[in-house]
This record gives structure tokens, sequence and C-alpha cells, in this order.
């Protein structure tokens, strides 16, 4: 077995045990007193759980278009695994939302201002420091459909959805790195702001996975005598 299919299959049971964990955790420390704590609707919990069911949602839109655009078992793997880790997690944290009575979507309320309330940041290797956040736009100018840190613009999915073969694999692994970094960044966030319980550990377990894809990721640019476009 190769290198980039342990990184992979690394990746995946990260991702499974974290989502186990917060299952069985849902079922047992949350029964108890701490249940009865509902997230308000400018809460870290409740933003956290509406800005990463978006960012998920791309993430899984990006993995469909790559899958038809080339043959590469490798980054289909990747793709598919992406897909469905991150569809299964969305539909989480959209749960979480409705457990709770809150909306989905909450009009007037710029996505990331929940990050505004956390001390400054910075996540070793996601690759973004969280530490310059303005309220509202956490340091991210939203422009082109790119609402959120790491996001790939409308531009850069239609050039995703043109592009066969190897540039599809280079330019795909390329954002889907950029999308990753964004995301451990917010995921951090909730882990040091969320309450303790359930969705806390679903983001920590987030933070280890992606990561783990974000060495995969660079490894298979490699290969394609490409690297990720951030740092």
């Amino acid at each position: 077995m190769t290198r980039t299919q342990w990184a992979a299959i690394t990746a995946v049971v990260l991702a499974l045990v974290f989502a186990g964990t917060a299952a069985v955790a849902s079922a047992g420390r949350d029964s108890g007193p701490a249940a009865s704590r509902t997230p308000t609707a400018d809460s870290a919990d409740a933003g956290f759980a509406r800005d990463m069911a978006v960012h998920h949602q791309q993430a899984v839109e990006m993995s469909f278009i790559v899958r038809d655009s080339t043959e590469d078992e490798e980054v289909r793997r990747l793709a598919y695994d992406i897909a469905n880790t991150q569809a299964n997690q969305r539909g989480m944290l959209l749960g979480w939302l409705d457990m709770w009575g809150l909306p989905k979507v909450e009009s007037g309320r710029e996505p990331m201002a929940w990050m505004s309330m956390a001390p400054n940041m910075d996540h070793g290797d996601s690759g973004m420091d969280m530490g310059s956040m303005d309220h509202g736009d956490a340091g991210h100018q939203a422009q082109d459909g790119s609402l959120m840190p790491g996001m790939a613009t409308k531009t850069e999915l239609d050039q995703l959805g043109k592009a066969r073969g190897r540039a599809a694999e280079i330019l795909y692994l390329q954002l889907m790195t950029d999308h990753h970094q964004g995301g451990v960044a917010m995921a951090q966030g909730c882990v040091e702001q969320c309450a303790p319980g359930t969705e806390r550990d679903l983001a920590e377990g987030m933070v280890a996975a992606q990561r783990s894809e974000m060495k995969l990721m660079a490894d298979l640019l490699q290969a394609r005598g490409a690297k990720p476009r951030t740092g």
C-alpha cells in the first residue's frame, strides 16, 4: 500500500472516530444537566454550525466536480472521502440547529461574526492567522461567492468545471487545500469558543482529519509537479 493510500485511510479514520465520539457523547454526556443549555443564535456554537455547513457544502460540490473530470483513482478516492465525510458532518451541524430551534440562515448576520469573539489566534499549520479578524468577516473579504476563508470563488469553480485530467486534479487539490486551511481555522475557533460537548468534539476531529488530508494533498500535488498556492 502506498504512502498516499495510508494517508487517505488515516484521514478517513480520524474523521470517523471523532464523528463516532460525537455521536456517543450526544447520547451520553449531552443527556445530562448540560443538555438544558441551548445555544443562542449569536453564540459561537450556532455560528460555527451555520458557517461550517455552508463551508462543507462547497467542498462536497468541488469533489463531485473533479470526480467527473479525471480518471485518476487517487484523486477520485480522495474526492469521494471528502464528499462523504463532509456531507455527513454537514447533516450533523444542520441537525443541531434544528434541535436548538435556531435558523440555518440568519439575514443581516455576516458570516464568521462569531469568530470575532475569539482572542488573537494563530492556528499553526492551518496556514491562516485569524488574529487580524475584523467583526463580521474574520479578516476575510467576501467576493465572487467566496463567503468565508478558504472558499473558492465562482470564477474558480467555473475553471474547475472546465478543467480536465491533470489540470483538473491540480486545480482541485490546490482549491481544496485552501478550503481545508480555512476550515481548520474555523474548527479551531470552535474548539476554543464552543461550549464543551458534542459539537466541540466534532470540531476537534475536523482539525485533525483536515490537517492529515492537507499533507496528503501536498504529496499528490508534488507528484504532479505542482504545489499548494499558499504556504
